[in-house]
């Protein structure tokens, strides 16, 4: 099925990889990847652990170097070498402002208030004034149902509520593209509802391309326009979640969607 076969009316490519190979050591991880993915599109990323879907994200927001193809964010290219955006005596290329992230670890700062948190890149990377900075702290953390835990630090807080900060924290940046890396992973169970919750919340309220690692099946099913199934660095399933999960023809994933069931 052709990469753009779930494309929004009208929608542009947004995120493009093209023959995109990348080796840790003797081992490829990223296998000639080629995808697509139209402006405005909800895609979910399932598959084995190891199949290279963390590696996927890391690449379009340009935290891993590799070593062939070629990466286009909102028509900008990502640098096959960048490792991290490295760029000595440049500031960061405006591609890495356009792609928001969440990770599995929640990664907030310690010492600074939920607050604080949620400002420091709009003050320190986009060089909004406090006032616009917190505006949009105040807006965020209202789309995630936090504005009564501003003044909290985050060892105040549940695993959930500091991962719903740190989706706040993403979005403060506005970008175009956000990527979510089974940001479920490190939570207890009881837990993982309120952040699914605000995932869906964003994906109805916020006009942007949102790709999720994720082994939430039923998540992936409500929530993605598009399911793409890795493994071993390629793309073997691709369509709707219906096609890909509740009748896949591909029979390695037919495998894989049996032995989540029984977990």
């Amino acid at each position: 099925m052709s990469d753009l076969a779930h494309a929004l009316p009208g929608a542009s490519p947004q995120i493009i990889l093209k023959q995109v190979v990348k080796n840790f050591g003797a081992t490829r991880v990223i296998d000639h990847l080629d995808l697509s993915i139209p402006a405005g599109q909800r895609v979910a990323l399932i598959g084995p652990s190891g199949s290279g879907k963390s590696t996927v994200l890391r690449l379009i927001k340009g935290l891993e170097a590799y070593q062939h193809g070629s990466i286009e964010v909102a028509g900008a290219p990502v640098p096959a070498k960048s490792g991290g955006w490295h760029w000595p005596g440049a500031k960061k290329p405006p591609v890495v402002h356009r792609v928001g992230m969440v990770f599995q670890q929640f990664n907030l700062f310690p010492h600074l208030t939920v607050q604080e948190n949620v400002t420091e890149a709009p003050l320190q990377v986009l060089k909004l004034s406090r006032e616009e900075a917190l505006e949009r702290a105040q807006q965020y953390l209202g789309l995630v149902g936090l504005s009564h835990k501003a003044d909290a630090y985050p060892a105040q807080l549940s695993g959930g509520q500091q991962q719903r900060v740190a989706i706040a924290r993403a979005l403060t940046m506005r970008p175009q593209v956000m990527l979510f890396d089974e940001v479920t992973s490190a939570l207890d169970p009881e837990l993982v509802g309120e952040v699914l919750a605000v995932i869906r919340a964003i994906a109805h309220e916020q006009q942007m391309t949102m790709l999720l690692v994720t082994h939430e099946m039923k998540f992936a099913q409500d929530i993605a326009d598009r399911v793409l199934f890795m493994e071993a660095g390629r793309i073997v399933a691709d369509g709707t979640p219906d096609e890909v999960l509740v009748d896949p023809d591909n029979e390695r994933t037919r495998r894989f969607l049996n032995l989540v069931e029984q977990r």
